[in-house]
């Protein structure tokens, strides 16, 4: 039986992401979007060569973990690498649009079609995994999606799929601003991220 900490820890990275908030001033619909946050999305789109480093903390109703994150995004190339100081151990979620692998498991290396397809069949994860590059970047994914603002007009949650996503904080020294703390949240499910840097 596989560990539910490594569990936790993988859907936590690809469930969208998570913290602290203070309450969103003006909600938009996907049709009445504001026009800063469709340039501000426009922008942060085609830049799609990244790196986050941070920490992550997922909880549910049975059980809770955290450890150190390092995203790569490289176009349609990823790379997640999660250590969990608790008990030494690292995973590792690496893929593009075709295919997928996890590596630091009990069972050593697995493969999937895709990171959804892949989390689902080995671990009974069901993980929006094309919308977490968006989310994360507090844009939205594909498809009807509620938007609030906060007084500075950046985006203080998200609500889409099921899912509310909350941001708590921004980094003012990139542009347009990027998030430095998110909450997500669909259910009893948990995820709490505190970026430390962003390196476009």
């Amino acid at each position: 039986m596989r560990r539910l900490g490594a569990r936790l820890l993988l859907a936590g990275l690809l469930a969208s992401l998570a913290a602290c908030v203070t309450p969103p001033a003006r909600r938009s619909t996907s049709s009445a979007i504001p026009a800063a946050q469709s340039e501000r999305e426009r922008i942060l789109a085609a830049r799609t060569h990244w790196v986050l480093e941070g920490r992550l903390g997922v909880a549910n109703a049975h059980d809770s973990g955290s450890g150190s994150l390092s995203w790569q995004q490289d176009g349609a190339n990823y790379r997640f690498t999660v250590h969990a100081p608790v008990t030494g151990r690292t995973w590792v979620l690496s893929g593009d649009a075709a295919q997928a692998r996890l590596d630091g498991l009990r069972d050593g290396t697995l493969q999937g079609r895709d990171a959804a397809d892949l989390l689902q069949r080995e671990l009974g994860w069901q993980v929006p995994f094309a919308q977490l590059v968006a989310w994360v970047r507090a844009l939205r994914a594909p498809g009807p999606a509620q938007m609030a603002f906060d007084a500075q007009g950046l985006p203080a949650q998200i609500e889409q799929d099921g899912w509310t996503i909350r941001y708590g904080d921004y980094d003012m020294t990139q542009s347009p601003p990027l998030p430095r703390r998110v909450f997500a949240s669909r259910g009893e499910e948990r995820v709490r991220l505190a970026i430390r840097s962003w390196q476009p």
